[in-house]
């Protein structure tokens, strides 16, 4: 499929100049929720303007467990080493550098994972408020296709509470992310990095691993076709990018991925990538806009993606279309904004539809939850009450004089 693409040139001089009470479609695709504003103020913010999924950024916070009940028929996952212990150990190297793929950008740093624990149950992963990963775990989630999946809880009041977990402190913080790993399809096996050449047909442990922490971490998918985000796993013997290295864990991540953790988790001490991209998609023609609910004047869910105009490298991608201003709702005007930027560099725009490879259906957590209503949140307030609507698939862009 060929799309046009018209690029616009602009240069970040100074510090990001985004209205911080407005809420735009930022850089990178998150899994959002919309605060309950059914309940009091004082625990669901007053506003029902949609959250970043994320980890507080508090040091031993993110605890996960991974369960050393491993598919035996099929084998789940190939290792080079063959003894239980050996085995064993070989699988939890391979999770710790995932972590650490993602521990080494911003403000996440190895110190914020706890020790990797493990537990012997079969049947580990489940709304209980401990992140799990799970290997020999049957679930509905495994429809035909699906390797591995991530489900994830968040918070959208504070003192929400899921099994003995955390108690939830910040709206859209995560309470439960637990990722599965297909356990019982005959034609699936995934193999370590050290028997991934002589297992052609498996798939690459690690590059799954890393892409589901992804999702842990509060990313939903990515349309950029290098981004250890997008929603398909390479080919079987094969692995995504990089292997991460004592000198550079984080390896593995291209500069659309560094950006978004960047944003999710913003240092506040970083002077260099502060600078933002903002802009709006509307139609040549409003009369354009495919049927929609009252109060859509913008296009919807394009794909705005962000090159650095020296390198020529994807330094991040937006699923465009929408802002928020409390009280709320989400207004559907074609909004971006791409932030996490660095500053005093120039960098060419392109937006193009959501059409390709990478659709609406793989990124559905950052979108629907965009806005509620009193259809699906039954006693919801009419004032802050909205439609999401359907994304604009097709469109051609060009810049206006």
């Amino acid at each position: 499929m060929r799309i046009a693409r018209k690029q616009i040139l602009t240069t970040i001089r100074g510090a990001r100049c985004a209205l911080a009470s407005v809420a735009t479609a930022q850089g990178y695709a998150f899994n959002v929720i919309g605060p309950d504003v059914r309940q009091p103020s004082s625990v669901s913010g007053g506003s029902a303007c949609p959250v970043k999924a994320h980890h507080p950024t508090t040091p031993g916070y993110l605890v996960f467990r991974w369960t050393t009940s491993l598919g035996t028929a099929p084998t789940t996952i190939l290792t080079q080493d063959q003894t239980p212990t050996g085995r064993l150990n070989e699988i939890e190297e391979i999770i710790q550098q995932s972590l650490g793929v993602w521990t080494n950008v911003t403000a996440l740093s190895p110190s914020w994972v706890s020790p990797l624990a493990r537990v012997a149950a079969q049947n580990a992963c489940g709304s209980d408020g401990i992140n799990s990963l799970c290997f020999d775990q049957p679930d509905l989630g495994f429809t035909p296709g699906v390797l591995a999946f991530t489900r994830v809880i968040v918070a959208d009041r504070i003192g929400i509470q899921v099994g003995a977990g955390p108690v939830a402190t910040e709206l859209g913080q995560i309470l439960d992310a637990d990722i599965y790993f297909n356990p019982n399809d005959i034609f699936v096996t995934f193999a370590t990095p050290q028997v991934l050449a002589a297992n052609p047909k498996s798939y690459d442990f690690e590059s799954l691993q890393t892409h589901e922490l992804g999702h842990a971490l509060g990313f939903s998918h990515s349309n950029v076709w290098s981004a250890m985000m997008f929603p398909f796993a390479p080919t079987p013997g094969t692995f995504a990018g990089a292997r991460p290295t004592a000198q550079q864990p984080d390896a593995p991540l291209s500069d659309d991925h560094r950006t978004g953790l960047r944003v999710l988790y913003h240092d506040p001490n970083d002077s260099t990538y502060i600078g933002s991209v903002q802009g709006g998609i509307v139609p040549a023609n409003p009369l354009s806009l495919p049927a929609a609910p009252p109060g859509v004047t913008g296009i919807f869910l394009a794909h705005v993606v962000a090159i650095d105009s020296s390198s020529g490298a994807v330094v991040a991608g937006s699923l465009g279309g929408w802002s928020c201003q409390a009280p709320g709702p989400s207004q559907f005007d074609g909004s971006y904004e791409i932030d996490g930027l660095a500053v005093g560099r120039s960098y060419n725009l392109y937006v193009e539809p959501l059409n390709g490879a990478a659709g609406p259906a793989t990124v559905t957590n950052a979108f629907l939850p965009l806005s509620r209503n009193s259809t699906t949140d039954p006693g919801w307030p009419p004032l802050q009450a909205c439609i999401v609507p359907a994304p604009d698939l097709e469109f051609t862009a060009r810049t206006l004089p």
